[in-house]
């Protein structure tokens, strides 16, 4: 199992750097989460809802498709995704000469579909997502395309690390940084990066309950399955953790917490009332995190919350926003 060298982190992100944007980090600009958050703490967050496609996948999903040989690019992209990887292999197929099929769960948000659509890209609905992956396999074998894995790969752990890259150079004073879980790659890789530039920093995965498979591989020793995934944050519902990523979260996280759909509402209506930012779940999951299970840890530190995406359709997003207010005005 290759882990991406500082080197190879840093030749990459000039790679992909014509087809992202390099996103702002800023200090957290509202103020109730100085109410509601660790106390004394100063807040920094990394604003990769801002991205192409509209999360992080695209970092991965560009240095998987440029380490194809040309022919292996020609003949074609398959992927596997409930959406932000999906829109991101399928924008990656695009601005570098390809083409792409992407497999998705049949409970798939229907605007991100028509999104992977729009870019070009075949897609093919399967009943839930471990059905999804079996598909894609199949695919790639009778078609011969590259499988562009959502998460288990050494170019997704350096596209990830590029990101973290970013925020060490941005925000240097990091005590700490929280990232959502989902596979794998965004934590292994924006701990990689952290870790290397701040080795007394921590880094903390955040995962919903519902899905918590990094916590379960990091508590029996390697990495494990679950049989269903349940949650509102689909972005994060990894139905299993796999060798490579799970042994670099495992090197480099401080420790994994697990929050509840409920806090994850909750975090995006106080991203949404406090600091002006629509997000999707797994976009409010760092927030999440600081709102509840890493509260009192992280009193007086300097933190940085990697937001990682928002690409949820209106109705959704307002339904969700109405369900976390609740939450929060019963807290407050």
């Amino acid at each position: 199992m290759h882990v991406p060298t500082p080197a190879e982190v840093d030749a990459l992100a000039a790679s992909i750097a014509p087809y992202i944007v390099r996103t702002p980090t800023i200090a957290y600009p509202g103020l109730e989460l100085a109410n509601r958050g660790p106390a004394g703490a100063r807040i920094f967050l990394k604003l990769e809802l801002f991205q192409k496609t509209g999360s992080f996948k695209p970092r991965g999903a560009l240095a998987s498709v440029l380490a194809l040989a040309p022919e292996a690019r020609r003949r074609g992209l398959v992927a596997v995704s409930a959406g932000n990887h999906a829109l991101a292999v399928a924008y990656a197929a695009r601005v570098l000469g390809s083409h792409a099929k992407v497999v998705m769960p049949r409970t798939a948000s229907p605007a991100r579909v028509d999104r992977c659509r729009r870019l070009g890209a075949d897609v093919i609905l399967e009943p839930d997502v471990h059905a999804a992956f079996t598909r894609a396999e199949t695919v790639r074998d009778e078609e011969d395309r590259a499988f562009i894995h959502p998460f288990e790969s050494p170019w997704v752990v350096a596209g990830t690390a590029t990101l973290g890259r970013e925020f060490v150079h941005d925000a240097p004073d990091l005590d700490a940084v929280v990232v959502p879980i989902g596979g794998g790659g965004l934590a292994a890789g924006v701990s990689l990066a952290v870790r290397r530039a701040l080795p007394r920093a921590r880094v903390y995965g955040v995962e919903p309950r519902g899905a918590d498979t990094m916590a379960r591989s990091l508590a029996a020793g390697h990495p494990v399955a679950i049989e269903r995934v349940d949650t509102i944050a689909d972005s994060l519902g990894a139905p299993f953790a796999a060798p490579l990523t799970f042994s670099i979260c495992r090197e480099n996280l401080h420790r994994v917490v697990r929050v509840e759909d409920d806090e994850l509402c909750a975090a995006m209506a106080l991203l949404a009332r406090d600091a002006k930012l629509a997000v999707e779940p797994a976009g409010a999951a760092a927030t999440a995190a600081i709102l509840g299970p890493l509260r009192e840890e992280l009193a007086g530190a300097t933190v940085g919350l990697v937001v990682c995406g928002a690409n949820l359709d209106v109705a959704t997003l307002c339904r969700h926003l109405t369900r976390g207010a609740v939450h929060l005005d019963d807290d407050g």
